[in-house]
């Protein structure tokens, strides 16, 4: 794909919980060598409402319509933020796509028999972590060790009020959305992650990798955001 195409929107980068926007990084520059306008939101993960107001300030600064990218929680922000005008289309990667009045908290309540459980520790003054010693096969398994522990290492506290913001009108419901179903995901389970893309009429792509897939699997995140973005120029 060449600059022609890829300067007719912008592309916003969406981070999820316990991480920040660095992860983005060698997709940011797969997309960049191919000639799009990337920028990567810096989001605090501290309420649902805070992360939607960094969010649209990313938004409203791109001179061109915006296609909104979510890894994660960040699905959630990009549900909610995604109304803008200046947003033309969805993407999630491995992400919550929740419906009016959902919230991470509640499609998260009641997990599947069986489906992995996220090793997140008991909140700290509001704040939740991952156990450390568990991050890399829970969030992170097909990423090297050194990697792996740097995230754990460096995770981001991640507010329970960020995980009960409500999704006033879902932006997927007028919006056309792509999904990347992470097929070895071991933090939103497999069968979630399918449903809410259906749920959502989203074209899925599905790629074997962790939660981590938008840094192991960089390649096939870029090439599904890039895709999108060709659908919605042509």
């Amino acid at each position: 794909m060449t600059g022609v195409k890829g300067s007719l929107v912008s592309i916003v980068l969406v981070h999820g919980g316990f991480v920040d926007g660095s992860g983005w990084q060698g997709v940011y520059e797969t997309l960049r060598q191919d000639g799009f306008r990337v920028s990567v939101v810096q989001n605090p993960t501290m309420s649902l409402a805070d992360d939607v107001a960094v969010t649209l300030r990313s938004v409203a600064a791109q001179v061109m319509p915006v296609l909104l990218v979510g890894h994660s929680y960040g699905g959630a922000v990009i549900t909610e933020a995604g109304n803008s005008p200046n947003v033309v289309g969805l993407v999630y990667v491995a992400a919550f796509a929740p419906d009016k009045g959902e919230s991470v908290s509640s499609l998260i309540k009641n997990p599947p028999p069986g489906a992995p459980v996220p090793p997140i520790l008991a909140p700290q003054d509001g704040y939740l972590f991952l156990d450390r010693d568990k991050f890399a096969a829970a969030f992170a398994a097909d990423l090297d060790a050194k990697t792996a522990a740097f995230m754990a290492d460096s995770q981001v506290p991640w507010g329970v009020h960020a995980l009960g913001g409500a999704i006033t009108e879902p932006a997927w419901k007028s919006k056309p959305s792509w999904y990347l179903v992470a097929t070895q995901d071991r933090m939103i389970p497999v069968a979630a992650q399918r449903s809410m893309a259906e749920r959502a009429g989203s074209t899925v792509t599905e790629v074997a990798g962790s939660h981590a897939v938008y840094v192991s699997k960089r390649k096939d995140v870029a090439a599904l955001i890039a895709r999108a973005a060709r659908e919605l120029t042509h």
